[in-house]
């Protein structure tokens, strides 16, 4: 793999994973700016999935410990699902190069869609915690062990699908959620690049520069679920779950030459 990296691509790409760490710890789909970056930037569409993990592992870890820091997040109520949610991915990072996942890319940009739709037109998402449909350790070994295979399997939107599952399953308001879900993101993200790392798909010192970026990027986005709640959370996941829509049918019609 041919790869240079000057100051400019430097500069460059540290201000994308900014910009991407701030949507993310918000509403999730930053991959939609840093993978494409990646690519762009000349790496092989594998080393650009690896080395993703690895910057997404900056803005996910610096946004949970923000949220732990501030009370959203209680640690010690979450840790079976962490677990899960790590055991799901690792499972789902080795066995993706075992599986078609044709039916899987045809189904996600409608199953994201159906997520932002939810989050646009449900009258129960609200700052207030409701009543739980499933009991924490039920919700760990479905919810979270699920959504954690499909992170390390395929990872487009996993922090939607976390967000909803907390809201919809758990009863949380949607600041609420939308922490527990980062926290069990960074736990699926870690889990991925172990496996990215042992495959020597990780390009190090792009994925520490860009690190950098996402973890202020994440914090700055941290500040604002906490301060501006639902105002801001509800319609960054719309847009994010329509933009991941149309990107992920776009690269079922090779419409966008950048995709992997």
């Amino acid at each position: 793999m041919l790869f240079e990296l000057t100051l400019q691509l430097a500069l460059i790409l540290f201000a994308v994973a900014l910009v991407a760490g701030f949507i993310d710890a918000i509403a999730g789909g930053g991959g939609l700016l840093t993978i494409p970056a990646l690519m762009w930037a000349g790496l092989t569409p594998t080393a650009a999935l690896g080395t993703n993990k690895l910057q997404a592992c900056g803005g996910s870890f610096f946004a949970s410990l923000y949220f732990v820091r501030k009370g959203l997040v209680d640690l010690k109520q979450i840790k079976l699902a962490l677990s899960c949610a790590f055991l799901g991915a690792a499972l789902g990072t080795v066995l993706v190069q075992l599986i078609d996942v044709k039916v899987l890319e045809f189904l996600l940009p409608f199953l994201i869609l159906a997520i932002g739709c939810y989050f646009l037109f449900s009258k129960k998402i609200s700052e207030e915690d409701r009543h739980r449909v499933l009991t924490p350790g039920v919700f760990a070994f479905t919810a979270a062990l699920g959504v954690g295979f499909y992170d390390g399997f395929f990872g487009p939107g996993t922090g939607s699908f976390f967000a909803l599952a907390f809201v919809s399953l758990a009863g949380f308001g949607l600041a609420k959620a939308t922490a527990h879900a980062k926290l069990l993101n960074f736990s699926t993200n870690i889990a991925s690049l172990v496996f990215f790392a042992l495959g020597g798909k990780v390009v190090w010192l792009l994925g520490l520069l860009m690190l950098a970026g996402q973890a202020i990027g994440a914090t700055l986005g941290s500040r604002l679920v906490i301060t501006k709640g639902t105002k801001i959370i509800k319609p960054l996941v719309v847009i994010m779950s329509l933009s991941m829509s149309v990107k992920l049918l776009s690269s079922q019609y090779d419409l966008w030459f950048w995709l992997p």
